[in-house]
């Protein structure tokens, strides 16, 4: 008899010679995306007793946590609470033990401190070590590098998604999704309205959103710095990744994002230092701006090597011309999965040119040349991507437009912030999106960038249940605690990871409400969803406090 039983269970239908696959599981929660808010997700919805699956087209967990990010950009960490918060305990309980640190002694590391219940600083490796063991712990499957359709593969009914398919062909059924991608692909496909780019500051009451360049101070060039190929010359034409268009009327809207980059781990330990080599394509002239700037006496590129354990780092992005690929990156939302490819490989050649050219092109002062030979890729980081982060910055792509949009007012507590679902306190931060030519009365020119905002909110803020939910006409059943309801330079602040896995717990906890009480995600409860919220250690609401 069992084995008959066995044979009916893997048994096709025959109907009219056609053979039928047997239908696909239906889980509770299908997640959309393996970033560190697909993971809090998944882990929620399983700790609330719901069956979950994150599938995506990640190869690993994490996301950008476990992508290079490892100098958390966390605000006030009093706001961080639920799962992310427990995400940096387990990262500063690794770091409790001593075989933990290989290349370095702890008393020796500013940024461990053993009184301290969490740790904010990691090594990638560490971070999505820890991933993956959320994900074996609560037995969540995990189908990775699973690429969504997103012409046909959003299956809807009665405005609900029953199943997704991927271009694999195979498909998840589910009763509730979360897209958590950065680029927001599940929500556009499933019809749900968005933005990319910049919305003008009359649309939401704004005042640092749309052309900024009153504001343009930070990561700014310092010296007046020729665009032309031969300095002076317009004849000689622009130098590359330069515009002669001007920047847009200020507080206007444009279709421009800010600039995107890889997160290095670089080391300056030698047995553990991959030296920099020169790129396929590489091109000393992407570079000329940066050697002006260098000549005029700016030492810039040595700003954003923020130290993390081992004497590694997490390597930003600093000064007028760095690490930011500004400009490269205004098609990757919408753009398709061959284009995305192409862009993405455009900004790691950039990168590694970057670095290339700074360790060795003789007409780099011999100081900064000699200082950056002292760095390398991190030999044990990435050992399946050539010690290259697997995860770029994707630090806005499409953001969802939904009843309720998170926007400068509400941050700055101007307005009162209907429903919280979480809290984000970092800065209104957005990097340069383009570099343009100015040009003075007396006819000489000089490059600009434009796009750098960098503002404190004033604190810590709520974020609304109503950022990540759609509207109720698009879709009754999705969350979206990533590509979120919110303008461009709300969205600066919010797109902090520790607050993605907030959001990621939130949109899970609201998905199993919704199941139970076989509701529209629009109609949960608020009072039963704090409820459940507050249970399990969120924070949404702040009276000081660090």
């Amino acid at each position: 008899m069992s084995k008959w039983i066995a044979f009916l269970g893997l048994l096709r239908c025959l109907v009219g010679g056609m053979v039928f696959a047997a239908p696909s599981p239906t889980y509770d929660v299908v997640i959309y995306g393996g970033t560190a808010a697909g993971v809090a997700a998944a882990v929620q919805a399983r700790r609330m007793g719901k069956t979950a699956l994150i599938v995506g087209p990640d190869v690993h967990l994490g996301g950008l946590t476990a992508g290079g990010l490892g100098w958390t950009d966390s605000g006030n960490k009093g706001v961080v609470g639920g799962i992310s918060r427990e995400f940096y305990q387990r990262i500063k309980r690794h770091y409790d033990d001593p075989k933990a640190w290989r290349q370095q002694r702890p008393q020796d590391y500013s940024h461990y401190r053993p009184q301290q219940d969490a740790m904010w600083v990691f090594e990638p490796h560490v971070a999505e070590r820890l991933f993956e063991a959320f994900v074996k712990e609560y037995d969540i499957p995990v189908h990775r590098d699973r690429w969504l359709d997103r012409q046909q593969g959003v299956e809807k009914e009665s405005g609900r998604i029953v199943a997704i398919t991927m271009l694999s062909g195979e498909t998840f059924r589910g009763r509730v999704f979360i897209d958590a991608t950065y680029e927001g692909d599940l929500m556009a496909a499933a019809g749900v309205g968005y933005h990319v780019g910049r919305e003008a500051n009359r649309v939401y009451g704004e005042t640092l959103n749309g052309v900024q360049t009153r504001n343009a101070r930070s990561h700014q060039f310092k010296n007046k710095i020729s665009p032309y190929v031969v300095a002076g010359d317009p004849s000689s034409g622009l130098l590359p990744r330069v515009h002669d268009e001007g920047p847009g009327r200020e507080g206007e809207a444009d279709h421009r994002l800010q600039a995107y980059n890889y997160r290095l781990c670089l080391t300056n330990d030698p047995g553990n230092r991959v030296a920099f080599i020169k790129p396929e394509g590489y091109d000393p002239l992407q570079y000329e701006l940066l050697l002006r700037d260098l000549v005029a006496g700016s030492r810039h590129v040595f700003g954003k090597f923020d130290p993390a354990p081992n004497r590694k780092t997490d390597t930003n992005n600093h000064g007028s011309f760095s690490t930011d690929n500004i400009g490269m990156n205004y098609d990757y939302p919408e753009a398709s999965y061959e284009r995305r490819k192409a862009i993405l490989k455009e900004h790691e050649q950039y990168q590694r040119g970057y670095y290339y050219f700074l360790t060795h092109d003789p007409r780099v002062p011999a100081e900064v040349q000699d200082r950056m030979r002292q760095w390398g890729l991190a030999k044990d980081e990435f050992r399946d991507t050539d010690h290259w982060p697997h995860q770029i910055y994707v630090r806005e792509a499409r953001r969802m437009v939904s009843d309720f949009v998170m926007a400068e007012p509400y941050l700055r507590g101007l307005k009162p912030t209907p429903r919280p679902v979480g809290m984000g306190s970092y800065n209104m931060d957005s990097h340069n999106v383009q570099r343009y030519v100015v040009h003075d009365a007396d006819g000489s020119a000089y490059v600009r960038n434009e796009g750098d905002i960098q503002v404190n909110p004033g604190g810590p803020y709520p974020i609304s249940y109503g950022a990540i939910i759609p509207k109720k006409a698009e879709c009754e059943n999705l969350l979206v605690p990533v590509a979120i309801s919110s303008s461009h330079i709300a969205y600066g602040s919010i797109r902090m990871e520790p607050v993605f896995m907030v959001l990621g717990q939130s949109a899970a906890t609201a998905a199993v409400l919704a199941i139970d009480g076989e509701l529209a995600v629009q109609d949960v409860p608020y009072d039963k969803l704090k409820a459940r919220l507050l249970a399990d250690g969120q924070v949404l609401s702040f009276d000081g406090g660090s």
